[in-house]
């Protein structure tokens, strides 16, 4: 080789090693509604998920990891922002009407895909939004580019009507827009035309540019309905109602199993960060029974309580993290708590370790837990919903309570030992009276800072 020839090699080396990483994409796929026991992965035998099963096992799977609440919005609304429901401002479900003129999420409000777009990103929403529907609160208002989806809490699996039932209560509202634009596909099934404007999005994107997808399930909440080529891999003998969350769950399964294929025949996959989480436990609900019975569809096995409530069963919620081409540990089961709020400033570090969410935020990057195996940041997490309160002390003690107002005494007060009492059965707030006073004193401090931040 001539010397001017292996002098410009190197100095081609040298430039290339001088160029910063290409920065990941990152895929977010929520599902709704589906228990800790809804998933293969978690020890379901009766669930079908080979391809999120197969999330886990090439990557990160959570045992510990929560919901900043047990409904929907104020659950969507932390992970997007990284606080607490009562700091981004959305505390309970929020109503659907025809006039979709709800405010959610407030205006100018910072989110994850804000912060990706500051550093080039191109952002997509498609699916379940639920975080506001009047106009300064809609996805394109808060850092997306492009929505395809839904305002509502929910919509008919077929004709994409919202609708609710009842003494005084008749409004029926077609949900589903492109951006601002009402798009009718009655009879197209809700879960494929999602996976299929989420494939679309990721063929538009080239490996020049980084992409922030998130893509929200309406899987499978309520009402509860799949097509046979779904419901017929599960046999007849099963109970009704259980047969049907599967095939539901079933449906997102090939969704996932899709989009990763896509990703994989584009070249995408090594440089692509997916994670996956539910928005809170499975429901009881009996609006979601097919005899109006508490629903028992279902599992959040084998954790205490459902949806809306503040056992584990409402707020520990199955999530997994992936990205082997991006240093995500693969095959690794992580144990420490975690919270949907620590997702966004996770993000941005794995996006950039010198970017974080602009202003004051209360998610934690969790990347050195991650990576490193290091114990989890947090020392406390709190929950406030409705009259209900909790926290949880090192991932082990939980106290739960409630309150009747703002400044009305903690009752009901009830301690958990978690690891040695998953299923939340024996109150050891008597037994343990100094852990009982001291988490009490901190969700009484957490209180009163929440309400003056």
């Amino acid at each position: 080789m001539r010397r001017r020839d292996f002098l410009a090699g190197i100095a081609t080396a040298s430039s290339l090693a001088a160029q910063p990483p290409k920065r990941p994409n990152i895929i977010i796929i929520y599902t709704d509604d589906q228990g800790y026991g809804d998933l293969g992965c978690y020890g379901a035998k009766d669930i079908q998920s080979p391809h999120i099963d197969r999330l886990a096992k090439e990557g990160v799977r959570f045992t510990q990891w929560y919901s900043n609440s047990p409904v929907c919005s104020p659950s969507r609304g932390s992970l997007l922002t990284g606080k607490y429901p009562q700091r981004h401002g959305i505390v309970d479900v929020l109503t659907s009407t025809a006039q979709f003129n709800v405010p959610g999420l407030r205006e100018k409000e910072n989110t994850l895909p804000r912060e990706l777009k500051k550093l080039g990103y191109n952002t997509a929403a498609v699916g379940k939004w639920h975080l506001g529907s009047a106009k300064h609160s809609r996805p394109q208002q808060q850092g997306f580019d492009e929505f395809f989806g839904f305002f509502s809490g929910w919509t008919d699996y077929y004709s994409h009507r919202y609708y609710t039932l009842g003494k005084g209560q008749s409004e029926i509202a077609h949900d589903l827009w492109r951006n601002d634009i009402e798009v009718f596909e009655d009879t197209a099934y809700q879960t494929e035309i999602l996976a299929r404007e989420a494939k679309a999005y990721v063929s538009r994107q080239t490996a020049s540019n980084p992409f922030l997808l998130y893509l929200a399930f309406g899987a499978p909440h309520y009402p509860m309905m799949a097509p046979e080529k779904y419901l017929s891999r599960f046999p007849e003998t099963m109970d009704h109602d259980r047969r049907v969350h599967c095939a539901m769950i079933a449906a997102v399964d090939d969704a996932v199993g899709e989009l990763m294929a896509l990703l994989r025949r584009k070249g995408l996959d090594n440089n692509t960060i997916v994670y996956f989480q539910s928005d809170n436990g499975a429901t009881e609900e009996g609006r979601a029974d097919h005899q109006g019975r508490p629903y028992r569809g279902g599992s959040n096995a084998p954790l205490k309580g459902f949806k809306q409530t503040l056992f584990e069963g409402g707020i520990r919620v199955p999530a997994i993290l992936w990205g082997p081409g991006r240093g995500i540990p693969s095959g690794r089961l992580n144990r420490q708590p975690g919270v949907a709020m620590d997702i966004a400033p996770t993000m941005l570090k794995f996006v950039d370790p010198s970017v974080g969410m602009a202003g004051q935020i209360d998610g934690i990057d969790l990347a050195p837990m991650i990576l490193k195996g290091q114990p989890s940041p947090h020392e406390h997490i709190f929950w406030n919903y409705l009259q209900h309160r909790a926290v949880l002390h090192k991932g082990r003690w939980k106290l739960k309570g409630e309150r009747q107002g703002p400044n009305e005494p903690l009752i009901k007060i009830q301690l958990f030992d978690l690891v040695a009492d998953l299923g939340e059965t024996t109150d050891r707030s008597q037994a343990e009276p100094k852990i009982t006073k001291e988490l009490t004193a901190a969700l009484q401090q957490w209180e009163a800072q929440t309400l003056s931040w």
